[in-house]
């Protein structure tokens, strides 16, 4: 059987439930291995998973957990390849409280051999490592070095992690950003999902914080 994956607003979540229940009939929710998962009398099922790399052990009720899907104190997203960067730093209510989008020009590969090819190449690992030192600038500007608190206290009760980064795009750009010693701090709170995006683009930025602080769920 093939699955999908959607990403559902914490907000939408009990509605996204109702209409499952709707669609497929009488429903079972469980809480199995740190997801809430859904089984219609039909067969068909559905695994909700929080963002923000969280195991959810509560109780089988949609509304409690978008409850503990909430964001934590500060959040960020970056987002690298080659022909551009995002960077967004947020907050728990996912405003977003600064943020940077720039475009910077690497050559793509040539199919010319012999000495052009390794001054092409040279050319293009030097524009490459510009590219990515700009973007680390920025990402040190905008993230800064987030709150002092590694850990608070939630709504529930919950030891949860009082800060996020959530990374995409090509995963050696993002590496050789993240490995500026001033973001240091957001290497070691990097969050699942990980976000396969083009180019980076204000829309692409925007849709990326939206599916960041989503529940992702995966039908079949």
């Amino acid at each position: 059987m093939s699955t999908r994956t959607v990403a559902v607003p914490p907000e939408r979540l009990a509605r996204w439930c109702d209409n499952f229940t709707t669609r497929h009939g009488p429903t079972t929710l469980d809480v199995v291995d740190g997801r809430l998962l859904l089984t219609a009398d039909d067969g068909e099922s559905a695994s909700a998973v929080l963002p923000f790399g969280r195991r959810y052990d509560g109780a089988p009720d949609p509304a409690v957990v978008a409850d503990a899907a909430a964001a934590p104190l500060t959040w960020g997203v970056l987002l690298v390849r080659k022909g551009g960067f995002a960077v967004a730093l947020l907050d728990t209510t996912d405003h977003v409280v600064a943020s940077k989008v720039g475009q910077r020009h690497v050559q793509g590969r040539t199919k010319a051999g012999g000495q052009s090819q390794q001054r092409f190449a040279r050319r293009r690992d030097n524009q490459a490592r510009q590219a990515y030192e700009a973007a680390a600038d920025h990402a040190a500007r905008i993230l800064g070095e987030g709150p002092h608190h590694a850990r608070h206290t939630d709504q529930h009760g919950g030891n949860v992690a009082s800060r996020a980064l959530v990374v995409g795009g090509d995963r050696q750009a993002v590496d050789a950003v993240l490995d500026d010693r001033r973001l240091a701090t957001w290497r070691d709170v990097i969050v699942d999902p990980w976000l396969p995006v083009p180019d980076p683009r204000r829309s692409v930025l925007d849709d990326a914080i939206a599916t960041a602080r989503s529940v992702q769920i995966t039908l079949g």
